[in-house]
């Protein structure tokens, strides 16, 4: 059977695989591959940029076909590979055993030794992994991200001034706008996001045990510790966590996934809230010629698209909270469980890019019911009830509190009228009688 969206276990590389792709030159098992190779090849040029003794008489003009061997990777590449892995039985060694058959194909053979030269595998591994969640953020998810805040914004603006009846507790409560309500899922969003950009993209680099062993007991003058940082920071743009153990502590890659999954939190609120609007009939949904909304209900305009982004949330924050959770512990100097573990990055990611994807769906489908809003507030004259007892404590009016109470709640019918014969039997002046009878639901909301 050759693999196609049809037989893919996984949804992401099933169904949704046309929403993801653009996650694929980052999380694939092509795309780590490739990864490893440049990781290698740029360490290989370090060394020949300190340079090492036996790296002094290298051509430096060779580095752009060096640097070829992972700008041009491709499946063919990747799978010769993965060939060799089936002898080595070791992912980061046959990386090392094909570039070293590139190293020959362009007559480098007399340099091929100093590929991998005092690394350990997680050198490679704790570099292009990191390398490749930043890139992935800043090619896919961030723009992603940005259609979401934007439509958000786009539609706060609009609905600015439309009042609406609040619900707490499911009951009504004093009125806000629509607009407004929206603006609270923008603001957390962005300061969710501002804390993003303060978490760096760490990376470990120094031998088997973190220490540079292998690189000191070979040439002890050197200052490694330094070559390690200017290596990761300068070459790479990550920045060097030292001193570790064999592999990276994770702890800013945890800081990361916790805060994504905060924002997808977010946005899986505001699912809910627009699931529930929806049915509250305060929206509308464009209707697109072909569609079913129901198998045996013709008239069903479901709210699929939040539905499916919530699920997917889910999904993303399960996977999400596992690896903040998992990663930063290791037993001593390493054990093997963060390598399995991390192979299912671009998961989480993948779900998350489908949640947003769908939740933009959902809200480009929204048809304001601007009657239905008002309606609901004519409804609710009740509401107003905190405002008029506010007054009334301003004025210095004997137990405001309790005299609304005693009108308010009560199974019957409160409207305009009722609360405007209450106004009526108040002990206040006629301004003040006056001031409270402009008061409705629909302006009465607040600042």
């Amino acid at each position: 059977m050759s693999l196609n969206e049809l037989n893919a276990i996984s949804p992401i590389d099933g169904r949704y695989r046309n929403k993801v792709a653009s996650l694929a030159p980052f999380f694939s098992e092509e795309a780590l591959i490739k990864y490893r190779v440049q990781v290698e090849i740029e360490y290989f040029i370090a060394l020949c940029e300190i340079p090492l003794p036996q790296l002094s008489t290298f051509d430096h003009s060779k580095f752009t076909a060096l640097r070829e061997i992972y700008s041009n990777f491709d499946t063919k590449d990747a799978q010769a590979i993965k060939d060799i892995e089936k002898t080595t039985n070791h992912d980061v060694k046959a990386v090392e055993y094909f570039i070293k058959k590139a190293f020959d194909t362009l007559g480098l053979a007399s340099f091929k030794e100093f590929i991998h030269f005092g690394l350990t595998s997680q050198d490679i591994n704790n570099t292009a992994i990191p390398l490749s969640i930043k890139e992935a953020m800043n090619v896919v998810y961030v723009p992603q991200y940005f259609q979401v805040l934007e439509k958000l914004e786009e539609l706060a603006k609009e609905w600015a001034n439309i009042p609406m009846l609040a619900r707490t507790h499911g009951q009504p409560a004093s009125p806000t706008r629509l607009g407004k309500e929206i603006a609270v899922f923008v603001i957390r969003l962005k300061e969710q996001f501002n804390l993003l950009n303060d978490i760096p993209s760490a990376s470990k680099f120094g031998g088997a045990t973190g220490n540079f062993n292998a690189h000191k007991v070979a040439y002890p003058n050197i200052d490694w510790k330094a070559f390690g940082s200017s290596f990761v920071q300068e070459k790479l743009g990550l920045q060097h966590s030292f001193p570790t153990t064999q592999i990276e502590h994770y702890d800013h890659m945890a800081a990361l996934f916790d805060t994504l999954k905060r924002i997808n939190t977010i946005i899986l609120d505001l699912n809910r809230d627009f699931w529930s609007y929806v049915s509250m009939d305060y929206f509308k949904q464009k209707i697109k010629a072909g569609e079913v909304g129901s198998s045996a209900m013709p008239h069903k305009v479901n709210p699929i698209d939040f539905e499916n982004s919530e699920g997917n949330i889910g999904m993303a924050n399960a996977i999400f909270e596992h690896l903040s959770a998992k990663l930063p512990v290791s037993r001593l100097q390493r054990d093997l469980t963060d390598s399995t573990v991390l192979r299912n990055v671009g998961m989480p990611f993948g779900h998350t890019i489908i949640a947003f994807q769908s939740t933009l769906k959902g809200l480009n489908k929204l048809l304001l019911n601007r009657e239905k809003f008002e309606q609901d507030l004519e409804n609710n004259w009740a509401v107003v009830a905190e405002a008029i007892q506010t007054i009334l404590r301003r004025e210095g009016y004997p137990n405001p509190y309790e005299a609304l109470k005693g009108l308010t709640r009560t199974n019957e019918k409160i409207n305009r009228q009722s609360i405007g014969n209450f106004i009526d039997t108040l002990a206040v002046s006629d301004s003040i009688k006056t001031e409270l009878k402009k008061i409705t639901p629909s302006n009465y909301t607040g600042i």
